[in-house]
């Protein structure tokens, strides 16, 4: 059983973008029709078809602005999809040969020493291991070459009283 989960933008997030609001900066997303792969959708982790209408838009990625909350360009459907819901498995997004793979604190802060290039085989052992850490409350997949956000992982929460376990 996987100790580790990926999880996909918020699709209150997706929402506000596909019914008009703004992105990170205030700004509307830009409409543009994707060439092909390259264009990761990151709400239903799939990549965007060639001619598949997508927007592109500023994503913060944190519950409040403060100097690590790091904001980049991501792609979204342009219509509505499902949120990505096998959560155990590694995104099909993740095909580039590696990733970058960062832990961050309680506090939504970077913890420095915690993020590698990762090759993406190893990136579910690498997210499991960050994990282990008091330290660390969850995991960013991150562009190796671009640094934009893809995903994020956390741990599986257990439960401590079996009269809640599903």
């Amino acid at each position: 059983m996987s100790t580790i989960r990926f999880h996909a933008m918020p699709t209150a997030d997706a929402e506000t973008l596909w019914n008009g609001g703004t992105d990170a900066y205030g700004n509307l997303p830009e409409t543009m029709v994707s060439d092909g792969p390259g264009h990761p959708c990151r709400h239903c982790l799939k990549n965007i078809d060639e001619g598949e209408s997508l927007l592109v838009f500023a994503y913060r990625p944190f519950p409040s602005l403060q100097p690590y909350a790091e904001t980049g360009p991501v792609f979204l459907h342009a219509t509505p999809c499902p949120r990505y819901d096998c959560q155990e498995v590694l995104p099909t997004i993740l095909s580039s040969p590696d990733y970058i793979v960062r832990g961050y604190g309680h506090n939504d802060r970077i913890v420095y020493g915690s993020g590698a290039v990762t090759p993406t085989e190893e990136i579910a052992a690498r997210a499991e291991q960050l994990l282990k850490r008091s330290d660390i409350a969850y995991v960013h997949v991150r562009s190796a070459r671009n640094n934009c956000y893809q995903c994020r992982i956390e741990k599986v929460q257990a439960f401590s009283d079996a009269s809640h376990a599903i």
